[in-house]
C-alpha cells in the first residue's frame, strides 16, 4: 500500500536555477536546460511505472500545469540526459561504527519481455544479465549491485561485492552458498579479517590445498552441517534470496534498456526505488 501512494517531492523546482547554475559553471558547449534532480524524478517514474519516454513527456507537461516554472522537456532531451545523468546505488544512512553482516547471491534477468514464444517454437536461444547483489541482513537493503553476462559464474563476483558494500561499512560475515565456495574466496575473506559462511561442497576432503581458512570449514561442515548452520548463522541467507524476489516481483524479470550501459542503469535505478520501499516500510 505505502508503495501505491506517488508522493512527489518538488523540491527539485526551489532550487532548479542554483542547480543548473553549478552545473553550467565551466562547461563547455550547449548548457543544461534540466537539473540533474529532475531527471532522476523522471527516471524513478520511468523504472517503475515503465513508461516509455514519450508517455514521461505527457506527464511532465500535465506536471508543469500544476508546478510554477516547471519546464517541460520533450521526450529525445529526456532520453538524452537519462543516458548521461550519473546514477549509483543509494542505501541510505547507515551505522559506519556497527559490524555489518551481509548475504550475497545472483539472479538472471531477460533483456527483452517479448519473443519467448518464438524463441521457443523455433528453438533460438536469447542471452540475459546477471545482476549480483550483497544484502545487509539487518536492514534488507541492497548495498552492492555488480551486473555482468551471463557467462560470469557467482563465485567471481564475490570479491566485487564484497569491496563496494565494505566501503559502506565494516563487514564482520559473509553468507554465500556453495557457488561462492572456492580458495580464491576464502582467501580474499581471511586476509580481509571477514568471517567466511560459505557452503562448502559435500564432496570436499578437508585438506588445506593452500588455504587453510577453507580447510577449518571444511572440517566444520563435514563434522555435523546441522551443527554448522546454526552455529553460523548460515539459514539469514535466505535475505538475500527474498531480496531477489521481492526486486523482481516489484520490477518485473526483464529489461527495457536496449545498450548495456543503459541496461546496467536500468538496474541500478530500480535498486535504488528497491531501497527506498525498504526504508518505507522500516518506518511504519
Amino acid at each position: 500500500m505505502r508503495r501505491g501512494e506517488l508522493l512527489l517531492d518538488l523540491d527539485f523546482v526551489k532550487g532548479w536555477e542554483d542547480e543548473l547554475d553549478a552545473m553550467n559553471r565551466g562547461k563547455e558547449g550547449a548548457r543544461f536546460r534540466y537539473p540533474d534532480s529532475f531527471i532522476r524524478l523522471l527516471l524513478f517514474m520511468h523504472a517503475y511505472l515503465h513508461l516509455p519516454y514519450r508517455q514521461l513527456e505527457g506527464f511532465t507537461k500535465a506536471l508543469a500545469r500544476y508546478v510554477k516554472g516547471l519546464k517541460p522537456p520533450d521526450h529525445s532531451s529526456i532520453q538524452w540526459r537519462a543516458e548521461k545523468t550519473p546514477i549509483k546505488l543509494d542505501h541510505g544512512v547507515m551505522d559506519s561504527n556497527e559490524d555489518m553482516v551481509i548475504a550475497v547471491d545472483a539472479t538472471g534477468i531477460k533483456v527483452a519481455n517479448r519473443g519467448d514464444w518464438m524463441r521457443h517454437q523455433w528453438k533460438r536461444r536469447r542471452g540475459f544479465l546477471k545482476i549480483h547483489v550483497a544484502v545487509d541482513i539487518k536492514q534488507k537493503k541492497l548495498l552492492s549491485l555488480q551486473v555482468t553476462d551471463e557467462r560470469v559464474g557467482d563465485g567471481r563476483m564475490l570479491k566485487p561485492l564484497v569491496e563496494d558494500a565494505s566501503q559502506k561499512a565494516p563487514i564482520s560475515k559473509t553468507i554465500a552458498d556453495g557457488a561462492y565456495d572456492s580458495k580464491t574466496n576464502f582467501h580474499y575473506l581471511d586476509e580481509k579479517g571477514i568471517e567466511p559462511c560459505i557452503k562448502v561442497r559435500r564432496s570436499s576432503t578437508g585438506r588445506s590445498h593452500g588455504c587453510h581458512a577453507r580447510k577449518l570449514a571444511t572440517q566444520e561442515y563435514l563434522k555435523d552441517p546441522k551443527a554448522w548452520t546454526r552455529r553460523h548463522g548460515y539459514g539469514r541467507r535466505w535475505m538475500a534470496e527474498t531480496a531477489i524476489s521481492s526486486f523482481k516481483r516489484t520490477f518485473g524479470e526483464y529489461v527495457t534498456a536496449k545498450k548495456m550501459e543503459n541496461m546496467v542503469r536500468e538496474l541500478v535505478v530500480k535498486a535504488n526505488l528497491y531501497n527506498l520501499f525498504i526504508g518505507l516500510t522500516a518506518n511504519l
